[in-house]
């Protein structure tokens, strides 16, 4: 999913890596998608571990997470108020409620339903701490403590936790009646709200944390669009319609009288719910609880340059929402007839019809380009849905359909860096490279750190031969982003076309060493560069691929390819028998290995007796079955002047290549066929098995 999931595990190679004593200091000290979060960050590491990047261990995780915090939310919830079924409700209504998919169904919202477990536990522990036989433990404060600090280590909007518990101190747990005490249980939070604020210091340090750039919006329209989200997330939790992700910010703010007519109710229920707070207190709780929890992300402090709000923001926020008006309709409905029979059958009726909407909205998630038309369907104008479908889409081959979105997207907000960056994708896959350059031109004229555009105007400038501008941004790149393994690795690559070695080099050493296989990662370099027909820098990297792992077969067989085919015959012999002496099944080495000492045109390295040998056991570890090994044991067979084997063996070869549409082999093996024919017509055929 390109909506921050590539960032956050598919392509960063730290995460890939797995857990690690460096891991842990790497997942405090670095921000993810400018987010700090490193418990989240580490138990995506521990994903990658064990379920690599199998997107379904990854998304079960989040499952299993969510239903944890709802089964959890109950039990804290029949604690709190010791009513069942009342509890049970606003379980099962956070467990299906479609406001909750985004968090559940995006694997880079972890955050949200880890947060959540932690959050639920600190009430509970809360609750526990406060209910406890005599004067509370300074154990079980500890305890509140610590599960608070892990939440906001998952996620920093768990901050408002203190006020929720303040809250909770009123109703349920009915802690003051008075100034005084109310006075005493706020003391009793400082420590808590110390904690809190040194988690948002840290976080708001992190670069990128708080939008400063050209896509921060004027304060005025922040206040407008954050009284209107208000009211939109109580429509959609009451009538959970229309739900989309993202819901783009709109580029002149929202309008002064729909601004107007969110405060007018926003003013009148908070009215409302104080002048009934002593008969029905669980409505004062429940509200404030909604609009207290939703504070660090309602937009007033800008989070997010896309979003004007979003589902995953009211995974917490919408408990105390749903607890209150739970509570109301049960005390409203107290005289009625056959009282528990109609609130059951009206209880099952809403959690079932939540749960179709749910699984309606979850299959939204199945791929990118439904997710995205989803969005557009929902809003024509939404510039954020519109460039993604259409940078999906160029991506997917359809660079035509693609362009067509992200010119609508820009039309709309001209000032989008994001889509003018994809633009440039785009038309890159067209060819159209001077029009790319402008694109990615104009990304960076509106954010100047934007590292995808610094990475992806450089991939062109090297298309075009303009060496020293593709370098100067690979360097800011890195710079911005020391972390990127592709900046770092483009930056060597483009210094080694420039003829700095060292250079190259030094950037290249920096990329592997974040890739989670750094030996493989040289091998994937010198491959490259072998099939480019370029052997010394492929000899370089199979070097380096065999100090960072003498005992990994593959680089030594690497390295033994690249030298023969630059001529360094006896050091491709040794290279080979190192990687036989580390792996003696090894199919490429024993192929090539025979195959060179077959046809080598030094007589003193010729041995086609050995060469036999070698290709005899590879063809029986590959099951006589590969055309390749076969090819190379009719040339050793050949090589010793035995063409009644080496003929068949080639026919075999060639009927192989033929079954499997090995086209060049075909080819190559029919030449090769008439030449044995040419040259072994006068000998005796050897018949033996």
């Amino acid at each position: 999913m390109d909506y921050d999931d590539y960032d956050n595990v598919c392509d960063n190679v730290v995460v890939q890596k797995g857990l690690s004593v460096k891991a842990v200091g790497w997942a405090f000290t670095h921000a993810q998608v400018c987010n700090w979060v490193p418990l989240t960050t580490l138990s995506h590491m521990l994903d990658c571990q064990i379920f690599t990047l199998r997107a379904g261990g990854h998304h079960m995780v989040n499952v299993l997470l969510h239903a944890a915090t709802a089964v959890l939310l109950f039990l804290v919830l029949r604690q709190m108020t010791g009513s069942q079924w009342r509890s049970a409700f606003v379980a099962a209504v956070f467990a299906v409620h479609p406001l909750r998919v985004e968090s559940v169904a995006w694997v880079s919202e972890r955050k949200d339903v880890l947060s959540g477990l932690f959050f639920v536990l600190t009430v509970g522990a809360y609750v526990r701490y406060v209910r406890q036989p005599g004067k509370p433990s300074r154990t079980g404060y500890l305890t509140v403590a610590l599960l608070f600090g892990l939440g906001l280590l998952a996620k920093t909007m768990v901050a408002t936790l203190p006020l929720v518990l303040l809250l909770l101190d009123y109703w349920p747990l009915g802690r003051f009646h008075n100034q005084r005490e109310f006075l005493r249980l706020v003391r009793e939070k400082l420590p808590l709200l110390a904690i809190a604020a040194a988690a948002c210091g840290i976080a708001a340090l992190m670069p990128g944390m708080l939008l400063i750039n050209l896509n921060h919006f004027p304060l005025f329209e922040r206040i407008g669009n954050a009284v209107v989200s208000y009211v939109v997330y109580l429509r959609q939790t009451v009538f959970p319609a229309g739900l989309a992700t993202p819901y783009a910010m709109p580029p002149h703010g929202q309008p002064i009288w729909l601004v107007c007519m969110a405060c007018i109710l926003l003013v009148a229920i908070t009215a409302g719910v104080i002048q009934s707070r002593k008969k029905s207190p669980f409505l004062l709780v429940g509200w404030l609880w909604y609009l207290a929890m939703l504070l660090p992300v309602i937009g007033i402090i800008q989070i997010s340059s896309e979003a004007a709000h979003a589902d995953r923001y009211t995974y917490l926020p919408g408990i105390g929402l749903v607890m209150a008006l739970t509570w109301a309709a049960a005390d409203a409905s107290k005289g009625w007839m056959h009282r528990r029979l109609v609130l059951g059958g009206l209880m099952l009726a809403a959690i079932c019809a939540l749960a179709v909407c749910a699984r309606a909205q979850t299959s939204y998630w199945r791929d990118e380009v439904s997710l995205w038309t989803r969005a557009v369907d929902c809003d024509p104008e939404n510039y954020v849905a519109l460039n993604y479908l259409g940078a999906v889409l160029a991506r997917e081959g359809k660079p035509v359909e693609g362009i067509t979105y992200l010119k609508k997207a820009l039309a709309i907000r001209p000032g989008y860096a994001e889509a003018h960056n994809d633009l440039g994708t785009a038309l890159v896959s067209q060819g159209k490279l001077d029009e790319a350059v402008a694109s990615f031109q104009k990304a960076l004229a509106i954010q100047p750190s934007f590292v995808d555009a610094h990475c992806n105007l450089a991939n062109v400038l090297v298309r075009q031969s303009r060496l020293d501008d593709a370098i100067a941004h690979y360097r800011m790149a890195a710079k911005l982003d020391p972390d990127n393994a592709t900046a770092q690795n483009n930056l060597g690559q483009a210094l080694l076309l420039k003829g700095d070695a060292a250079g190259a080099m030094a950037s290249l050493e920096k990329a592997a060493a974040l890739f989670p296989d750094p030996v493989r990662r040289w091998c994937d370099l010198g491959n490259e560069f072998l099939q480019a027909g370029k052997f010394q820098p492929a000899i370089l990297f199979f070097r380096q691929a065999t100090k960072a792992g003498p005992r990994f077969a593959d680089a030594w067989d690497g390295l033994g390819t690249a030298c023969s085919r630059s001529g360094q015959a006896r050091e491709a012999v040794d290279s080979w028998q190192k990687a036989l002496e580390i792996n003696p099944n090894h199919l490429n080495a024993l192929n090539n290995l025979a195959l060179f000492l077959a046809t080598a045109s030094d007589p003193s390295l010729r041995n086609p007796a050995r060469a036999v040998a070698l290709a005899t056991k590879a063809g029986q570890l590959s099951g006589e079955a590969n055309p390749v090994i076969l090819r190379t044991l009719a040339a050793a067979y050949a090589s010793q002047g035995d063409f009644g084997r080496a003929l068949p063996t080639a026919r075999r070869a060639l009927e192989l290549a033929v079954g499997q549409k090995q086209d060049p082999l075909a080819a190559l093996l029919q030449q090769e066929i008439a030449a044995y024919g040419s040259r072994g017509e006068h000998a005796k055929p050897d018949i033996s098995p």
